[in-house]
Parts: C-alpha cells; sequence; structure tokens
C-alpha cells in the first residue's frame, strides 16, 4: 500500500451509506429489516451457487463480497434508524462477551475486525456455510422480534445487533474477503448508482476530429406514414433521411419501430453509439483500433441487443411511465453493464444509463401518444428533447 493509503473506519462508512439510503418516513425501519433479510438470503445464494456450478460460477469471490457489503448496508441503516452507532456495535461484536460501550469507538477501522492475514477461499467451506445458517437464523430472529407500530426493546435490538455483526465479520473471515474489502466495494456501488455528484464524463470522442465526432446538437423529425396499407416510421434531419424506414418486426404490434429514439438518448447522454455512427457515418477511422472494436458491426449488435432487451423489461413496467430518476431497479442496471462488458460505454456510471433510459422512455411514450414529433439531441447538456411536430 502507498504512503496516501487510510483505512476505512465503520464509522466513516456508516456515514457515507447513510447519504445514498433513498427511504424515509415512518416504514423506513421495516423496510430496512426486510432488506437485512433478503441480502441474507442473497449471501446464501451465492454459497449455494457455488455448490451447484462449482466450474462453471466464476464469479464467487466477487459476489461474496458484494452481498457482504449489501448485508453490511442494511446493518447501518438499522442501526441508524434505531440510534445505535455502528462502530460501536462493531466494536461490542469483536469483544469478549459482546460488551457494550456506548461511544469513543469513531476511529474503529474495519481492518481491525479481521485477524491480520485471512486466507484466500476459493469455495464455500463447511464452516462458511454454517455460520450462514447461523447468521440466517440470528437475522431471522430479528425480524421476528420487530413489530412495526411497536416500541423497540432497545436491549434486546442492541444485543441482535451486535450478534448479527459478529457473524457477519466471522462469515467474511471463513469466505477469504476482508471486510474493508466489502465495505469499499458497497460504497463504489451505491455511489455509481446513488452518486454524491453528477459529474459527467468527457465524451468518448472529445479527441477526435470533428468530422468524427457524433452530433453535440441534432433535431430528428419522426414521423408515421402509411404505404400500401404498411405503416412504417420515417426520419429526417436536416431534409435528409436517417436510416431505413421501420416497422415493429414483430407478430405483435408495439410501437417499437419508434426505437431509434433510444439511440438518440445514448448520444444525448452517454455520447455513444455504434448505431448511429454507421448510420451518420461518424465511424472514428483515423483510430483503427477504434473503429473495428467501438465503432464496429459486434459493438452495434451489443447496443440493439441492450435496447431490445430494456424494450422487453420496460413493457412490463408501462415503459418506465411511473418511475423517478433513482428508481430503476439496480440488478437491471448491472445486466445493461454486462451486456457492454469490455466496450468504451461501459465506463459510464449506473447513474448515468439510468439518465439515457429513463429520458429515451419518455420521448418514446410521447411517440407513441402522439404519433410523431421533433426529437432533439443535446449532448452538451445531456438532454434528450421532445416536442410536437407540426403537420
Amino acid at each position: 500500500m502507498g504512503e496516501d493509503f487510510e483505512a476505512l473506519t465503520v464509522a466513516d462508512y456508516a456515514k457515507q451509506a447513510a447519504k445514498t439510503d433513498q427511504r424515509g418516513g415512518g416504514q423506513a425501519l421495516g423496510f430496512s429489516m426486510l432488506g437485512l433479510f433478503g441480502e441474507t438470503g442473497s449471501l446464501l445464494s451465492v454459497a449455494k451457487k457455488k455448490q451447484r456450478d462449482a466450474a462453471s460460477y466464476l464469479g464467487y469471490a466477487d459476489a461474496v463480497a458484494e452481498e457482504l457489503g449489501d448485508v453490511l448496508w442494511y446493518l447501518a441503516a438499522i442501526s441508524r434508524r434505531t440510534r445505535f452507532s455502528l462502530s460501536d456495535i462493531a466494536a461490542a461484536a469483536i469483544r469478549e462477551g459482546g460488551e457494550w460501550v456506548m461511544g469513543g469507538n469513531d476511529a474503529l477501522t474495519f481492518h481491525s475486525l479481521q485477524p491480520a492475514h485471512i486466507p484466500l477461499v476459493k469455495a464455500p467451506t463447511t464452516a462458511f456455510e454454517n455460520t450462514l445458517l447461523t447468521l440466517a437464523g440470528e437475522v431471522g430472529g430479528l425480524l421476528a422480534d420487530f413489530r412495526p407500530g411497536l416500541p423497540v426493546v432497545t436491549a434486546e435490538l442492541r444485543r441482535r445487533l451486535v450478534t448479527v455483526m459478529g457473524r457477519l465479520i466471522q462469515a467474511a473471515n471463513e469466505s477469504g474477503v476482508t471486510m474493508e474489502a466489502a465495505a469499499v466495494k458497497n460504497l463504489h456501488k451505491i455511489f455509481d448508482r446513488w452518486p454524491r455528484e453528477r459529474v459527467y464524463p468527457a465524451s468518448f470522442d472529445a479527441a477526435m476530429d470533428p468530422e468524427e465526432q457524433l452530433p453535440r446538437r441534432m433535431t430528428i423529425d419522426i414521423y408515421e406514414r402509411t404505404v400500401r396499407s404498411q405503416t412504417y416510421v420515417y426520419q429526417r434531419s436536416s431534409g435528409a433521411f436517417v436510416g431505413d424506414r421501420l416497422t415493429d418486426n414483430s407478430a405483435e404490434p408495439d410501437d417499437y419501430r419508434f426505437h431509434d429514439v433510444f439511440h438518440y438518448a445514448y448520444v444525448a447522454v452517454l455520447g455513444w453509439s455504434p448505431v448511429l455512427r454507421s448510420l451518420l457515418r461518424l465511424k472514428r477511422k483515423s483510430a483503427p483500433r477504434i473503429d473495428e472494436v467501438e465503432d464496429g458491426a459486434r459493438a452495434i449488435l451489443i447496443e440493439e441487443g441492450v435496447t431490445s432487451w430494456l424494450f422487453g423489461q420496460a413493457q412490463q413496467l408501462e415503459f418506465f411511465a411511473h418511475v423517478k430518476v433513482g428508481g430503476l431497479p439496480l440488478d437491471m442496471l448491472k445486466h445493461v453493464r454486462q451486456f457492454v462488458a469490455g466496450y468504451e460505454v461501459a465506463q459510464c456510471p449506473l447513474w448515468l444509463w439510468e439518465d439515457a433510459i429513463l429520458q429515451g422512455y419518455a420521448a418514446f411514450r410521447f411517440l407513441q401518444q402522439h404519433r410523431r414529433g421533433r426529437v432533439t439531441i443535446d449532448l452538451n447538456n445531456r438532454r434528450l428533447r421532445i416536442k410536437d411536430l407540426p403537420q
């Protein structure tokens, strides 16, 4: 480690985690309890998958660290909502007999919760499995003691939280994962999704010549026209057609013929779209490797695949009509990132992907309703705008 390395304290983690807490109100504690129960179940599921698919489950170690971090996050949320300090809970968890000392534990680091050396473990051991089952039992007991609307028995709740933290630390020891690594991974994930500050990354083609850059501003007119009893979507920009006329390409009509609006959203918000680069002949030919990998046929297929998969998800959720910023499922966004792994757009944070998806679907819903619209790509301001298109 470099000289500038500073060990993460439990108190600092709890402070940072609190900034991403999206829940408030009277049901927040109950939600956190359910979250703790659910993430504990996910941790058990990771061990089960490794047993079932030992050869093919290659992400075991990362998955254990992620799930340990998720359990820790909900434990921090419960401690915060019940006015206990997470650092006090962690300190009691490693003391003989779980002795409780309130205050004075803010300097406690995650590193100090575990042995100096933790052996690497590539598969769940019997001890780890037993600890996970015990952890699940303790979390179940915590939920059994909780009754919404009734007073919380402070001493019993505190004992339960200390016991759960102790089992979590033990599980980390037996899985070969440091609590610090799990906490850092968790902070990275939650701020990737719910950032402290929204800082837009530079456009991927910022260093390229203007002739090879995606448009910073572009207006496209989208409208339907029926030709010989078949309805098509046409798109025009500055008097020229953009791409081919489109149909749904589906046995059942679903308005997918308007789907290019999603590609426009990717340009406007992410500064990325191999599809539009191809349509507008903006491939980065001056950089052969980038042209081949980032702007080539495979990248185009990846973008179309992401778009089609998201459309299937959106159909089940009224095309995200009632989803607000911060409300898209985390797992959905993680799947999108898995789709684009290995490509430049994988660098985009999850919150930016959500912006692109929600803006694209807002425009799509407008087109569904009005059957035509004037779309404006505004990459400089990371916005996709749509308004009525005059007849």
